[in-house]
C-alpha cells in the first residue's frame, strides 16, 4: 500500500513531548525531519514532517509560539486550537495521537501512569470551540475518542510491554492556574479521573474536521487535595521526563502500523451536514 491509502498520522505533543527537527530530543530517534510553517484561515501553525520506517508522520507541538516556534511558551488558554487542527487537516492528516499532562484524581494512578482516555468533561469557559460559526453543526461525541485508534494503542502497548490504563475521563479546565481542592472534589463527584488544560477543544475540533483522534494522558502529579504536598511546575516536568520515552515509543510504533479507515464515525462526523450548497470539508482547503 502507498502512504496515501494507509492514511497520514499526526502526533500532537505538549509538555515534555517534542519531536521537532530543531529539538534535541529527536536525535537518534527518527530519520529525516524538517520543520514547516502552515498558514490557515485561523492563523499560523508550525509542524515537523518526519520520516520513520518509510512512513511520513506530522508532529505538532501545541505550545509552540506562532511567531517563534522554537519557544514552547503559549499557555493553555491562549493556544490557537483551530489553527493547529486546521493545519493538520490541510496537510491531509487522517488520524491524531495526542499527549496531555494531567493531574490524577485517583490515588491508585501515581505519577508516570499513562491513561488512554475514553471520555471527557469540558469545564473550559473562554475558548473558541468550533470551526462553524455561521451554522450549527451538531457533531456526535458519544464516543469522543476514536475506537479504532484506541484499539491500535492498546495492541501496540501490549506488544511493547508498556503499561497503559485503558479508560479514563479527562476534565479540561482553562488554566493556567492549578485547581483548588474544592474544584477537584467536585470534579471527582462528576466522574473525572484526570484533570488537564489542553485536551479540549482540541479533540472536538478534530472531530469537526473528520479526523480520528485518540488521547493519552501522562499523570504528572496528584491533583490538588489528593496529595498532602502543594503542586509545583518542577514536579510536572520531572514526572513527564520519566514517562516521555514510553509515550514517544508508543506513538511512533503505532504510527508505523496505522491504517486509515474513511468509513469510521470520526472520519464522517460532518457528512450528514453536506448539501448541494454547503460542504463542511471545503473550509479546510482555504
Amino acid at each position: 500500500m502507498t502512504n496515501d491509502t494507509l492514511g497520514l498520522l499526526g502526533i500532537i505533543g505538549g509538555t515534555g513531548v517534542d519531536l521537532r527537527a530543531a529539538s534535541s530530543s529527536i536525535g537518534g530517534v527518527l530519520g529525516d525531519a524538517h520543520d514547516e510553517k502552515v498558514q490557515t484561515q485561523w492563523g499560523v501553525a508550525h509542524v515537523t514532517r518526519i520520516q520513520s520506517d518509510g512512513r511520513e508522520i506530522i508532529f505538532l507541538h501545541r505550545h509552540a509560539n506562532p511567531d517563534n516556534p522554537q519557544q514552547r511558551n503559549v499557555p493553555p488558554h491562549k493556544i490557537n486550537y483551530r489553527a493547529n487542527i486546521g493545519a493538520l487537516k490541510k496537510l491531509g492528516v487522517t488520524g491524531i495521537l495526542a499527549s496531555t499532562a494531567v493531574g490524577s484524581l485517583r490515588p491508585e494512578w501515581p505519577s508516570g501512569t499513562l491513561v488512554l482516555l475514553d471520555q471527557f468533561i469540558d469545564f473550559t469557559t473562554s475558548r473558541v470551540k468550533t470551526f462553524f460559526d455561521e451554522r450549527a453543526i451538531h457533531i456526535d461525541v458519544t464516543m469522543p475518542y476514536c475506537a479504532a485508534l484506541r484499539n491500535l494503542l492498546i495492541s501496540t502497548a501490549q506488544e511493547l510491554n508498556i503499561s497503559l490504563q485503558n479508560g479514563g475521563t479527562y476534565i479540561c479546565a482553562d488554566g493556567p492556574r492549578f485547581e483548588t481542592p474544592a474544584e477537584i472534589r467536585t470534579f471527582a463527584k462528576w466522574g473525572a479521573d484526570v484533570v488537564g488544560m489542553t485536551g479540549i477543544p482540541e479533540a472536538t475540533l478534530a472531530r469537526e474536521a473528520n479526523i480520528s483522534y485518540a488521547g493519552v494522558s501522562i499523570v504528572s502529579n496528584a491533583a490538588a487535595g489528593i496529595s498532602a504536598q502543594p503542586l509545583s511546575h518542577s514536579e510536572v516536568l520531572e514526572a513527564m521526563a520519566i514517562a516521555l520515552p514510553q509515550v514517544v515509543q508508543l506513538f511512533l510504533a503505532a504510527a508505523r502500523t496505522y491504517q486509515d479507515d474513511p468509513t469510521l464515525p470520526a472520519r464522517r462526523a460532518t457528512a450528514e451536514f453536506k448539501t448541494p450548497e454547503f460542504n463542511p470539508a471545503q473550509m479546510f482547503s482555504q
